[in-house]
């Protein structure tokens, strides 16, 4: 991707050519997992050149003669985490074929991304385009910025650093949890979303909470085995006003995803640019908190394959985009979750407070 004169990128598509796959040799030191955890680390904060390229890249790490670790790492602009599961199964299907010495067999694609592209651009223009932002201009408008209180004070510039920590929902408030979503009409993605806003306005005093949350975007079958940058990033604004009870805002949260969802097609990015949002260097535009929830079959409500955008067992995650993203997984019939925090504003402590109070109104819920 290169800029053009007056700055306006464009897309250079490469023609096909030879990958190179580099061997790192980590077997003769003293502990090769410790590392190939530290070589790992050091390679998730390598900066991609947008202009130059490559977008991906990948290494194969030797921490034994018979075992190895193979590091892919991904620009977001060339994929998303539905992206990377479909590289995960096809990678283990073509490498069961290489080991058994059979021939990989994997689905011809219907169509490329640069279809979907441009079939996105011919109909997402005119009445199509001017229904979806009228909405999200009705929806949106005087919306108020989230002011959780912080450890510190807010930097001029946001800090990208972050850190992650992680939470298991306890098991029989996950059973209360599913009994609630099916009494009610709801998801389980309606429920603890719910639950958080309650949180966030406990903390920030507001009634009026507006927090994104990403969505998997591929409503066409063709798309579904697609690499590529599908996902787009919903704003959702819930009301608690009124001091409902938690029944009658699951209403309302149910009432707002649904209309979002039914919106979903106008990229966040474009969106930003036509409500007009002043820009602030010190936060993300419209919203600065992030809901996830991940099911078992990692479909919708968005990312899929990992809760932590790549974090890898042993590696301390080192950024955070948000000030604050509650990720939220099914497992084995159970619930994970993390805290994704912007460690320039919050400390450990803070944060470990914030999942125990979690904890206590899912409780409370169920």
């Amino acid at each position: 991707m290169v800029a053009d004169a007056d700055g306006v990128p464009w897309q250079v598509v490469d023609p096909p050519a030879p990958f190179d796959l580099p061997l790192i040799d980590l077997s003769t030191e003293d502990d090769p997992i410790a590392a190939a955890r530290a070589w790992l680390a050091t390679d998730a904060v390598v900066p991609f050149d947008l202009a130059a390229g490559p977008l991906f890249r990948a290494s194969l790490l030797r921490v034994a003669a018979d075992e190895h670790v193979l590091a892919l790492a991904m620009h977001h602009v060339v994929g998303d985490e539905w992206s990377a599961g479909i590289l995960r199964r096809e990678l283990d299907v073509l490498y069961a074929a290489a080991r058994d010495g059979g021939q990989p067999a994997l689905p011809v694609l219907p169509v490329q991304y640069a279809d979907f592209a441009v079939w996105q651009r011919q109909w997402l223009t005119g009445d199509v385009l001017d229904d979806q932002l009228d909405y999200w201009r009705d929806r949106l408008d005087g919306v108020s910025t989230l002011e959780l209180p912080t450890d510190r004070p807010r930097p001029a510039q946001r800090s990208s650093a972050g850190a992650v920590l992680k939470f298991v929902v306890p098991a029989e408030v996950v059973d209360g949890l599913r009994v609630l979503s099916r009494d009610a009409g709801v998801s389980m993605f309606m429920t603890v979303f719910a639950a958080f806003n309650v949180l966030l306005g406990r903390y920030s005093g507001q009634d009026d909470i507006v927090v994104g949350t990403p969505i998997a975007n591929r409503n066409r079958a063709e798309i579904e085995t697609l690499i590529g940058f599908f996902v787009n990033t919903l704003v959702m604004r819930t009301d608690l006003s009124g001091d409902p009870t938690f029944t009658e805002l699951l209403g309302r949260v149910r009432a707002e995803t649904l209309a979002a969802y039914a919106h979903q097609d106008v990229p966040f990015e474009q969106l930003v640019d036509e409500l007009g949002v002043v820009r602030d260097r010190s936060r993300t535009p419209l919203f600065q908190v992030l809901f996830n929830y991940v099911t078992e079959d990692g479909s919708p409500s968005g990312l899929v394959g990992g809760l932590f955008g790549g974090d890898v067992d042993g590696i301390p995650r080192v950024s955070s985009v948000f000030d604050v993203a509650l990720s939220v997984g099914e497992r084995d019939g159970g619930l994970v979750g993390g805290v994704e925090y912007a460690t320039a504003l919050f400390d450990e402590s803070t944060v470990r407070r914030l999942v125990g109070h979690l904890m206590v109104l899912l409780g409370a819920v169920a």
